[in-house]
């Protein structure tokens, strides 16, 4: 369907919003793909004044490292193809394969099993393939772009960043689950109370929000530090002490989260229409059952939505982690700093850019998952009707 001539936008319009869209966006991604470029060069080449050394690494071809035109295009195939399967496929088999039919399980499960196996195929198989095809390819198999590992390998296995990864998995697995349990039921059952109670509720939830993260810290920290003398009347001396246990901090990014999400998810309940609920109740459900069989199945768009800003906020916390977690137990960014010293070096500097993109990469899987929900679930909160 053609746009009525009234409402087409000047080709100038359209040539300089245009224009200033690609502007923005190669503004944005530059960071992201400059220290993407930094992290796979050594440090000469990494800190190199020239830009067409840090891109092409001169240093780092001497040195025997680097990616020939076959690894390029056999590289951009792949990801093209585990980009393919990512935005057309999980959405089927998920519907199809939830283990007892509660799709929040099944996307988990898909997506730690894409995850997983696209580590296994991009950088298990493929780089002995690619040394074989070098090895025979001639001209084709020669390097032209310096490109090293050996900075993600320091990070993931020597300073065993791994265990930072599992914690932040931990903490926001918590986060989300605990998040989106009591904000689905109190979303729902305020947004269909008419009450004023239900909207005072909701401006105090939102107050609470606007409060510093410090301030809450602050008035969690001495019970949680104090937590093994408070327990102990109950527990004995199995009282545990939750300072710098990941449950502390699930704890207070939780109240902190809680009211946003309560928030968000009673304006996409509000724009289910009640019939529903009434017709599942003539149906003989009970609320509960209209609850959970007719009205969240609808709103999946919606949860996934409200679950992505749950993980950012637990994925990208620094204040909460870095004060209420010991060293044993960092999640990914505050784990950074700690390569960052009275003796840092070149080379930690750059394995700390190594880690700064590792932490980038889920996220840009977790988008391009659930890219569709995301859509969907941002339509519905801003259509109401």
């Amino acid at each position: 369907m053609s746009t009525p001539k009234a409402l087409r936008q000047p080709f100038s319009l359209r040539l300089g919003s245009a224009a200033f869209l690609i502007f923005w966006c190669l503004i944005a991604a530059f960071p992201i793909f400059w220290i993407g470029v930094m992290s796979f060069k050594v440090p000469v080449d990494a800190f190199a004044p020239n830009p067409f050394d840090v891109v092409f690494g001169p240093e780092t071809r001497a040195r025997g490292k680097g990616l020939s035109i076959l690894d390029i295009v056999l590289g951009l195939v792949v990801l093209w193809f585990a980009a393919r399967v990512a935005m057309r496929n999980l959405s089927p088999l998920v519907a199809k394969y939830s283990p007892f039919g509660v799709v929040a399980l099944g996307w988990i499960a898909a997506s730690l099993a894409f995850g997983v196996g696209f580590v296994i195929v991009f950088f298990g198989i493929l780089p002995p393939i690619l040394g074989v095809l070098n090895g025979i390819a001639g001209p084709l198999g020669a390097p032209i772009i310096g490109l090293t590992t050996e900075h993600y390998q320091a990070v993931w296995f020597e300073n065993e960043f791994w265990r930072n990864f599992v914690n932040s998995l931990i903490v926001t697995t918590g986060v989300v689950t605990v998040s989106l349990t009591v904000g689905t039921l109190a979303g729902y059952g305020l947004a269909r109370s008419g009450s004023n109670i239900a909207f005072w509720i909701l401006i105090i939830a939102l107050i609470f929000r606007a409060l510093p993260h410090s301030v809450l810290v602050a008035g969690y920290l001495p019970v949680f530090v104090n937590s093994a003398e408070i327990l102990r009347p109950i527990l004995g001396e199995a009282a545990p002490t939750l300072y710098g246990q990941p449950l502390a901090v699930i704890a207070v990014l939780v109240s902190i989260n809680q009211p946003f999400t309560i928030w968000m998810l009673r304006s996409f309940f509000q724009s289910i229409p009640v019939d529903l609920d009434e017709s599942a109740r003539v149906d003989g459900c009970t609320h509960f059952q209209a609850f959970r069989w007719v009205i969240m199945p609808v709103m999946w768009p919606g949860v996934i939505t409200t679950g992505l800003f749950s993980f950012l906020l637990a994925y990208n916390d620094f204040l909460v982690t870095s004060l209420l977690l010991d060293a044993q137990n960092q999640t990914m960014v505050p784990g950074i700093v700690g390569y960052f010293n009275r003796e840092t070096t070149t080379t930690d500097q750059v394995e700390a850019v190594a880690a700064a993109v590792s932490i980038t990469a889920p996220l840009f899987l977790l988008v391009m998952v659930f890219q569709r929900q995301i859509v969907s679930g941002l339509t519905a909160g801003a259509v109401k009707g």
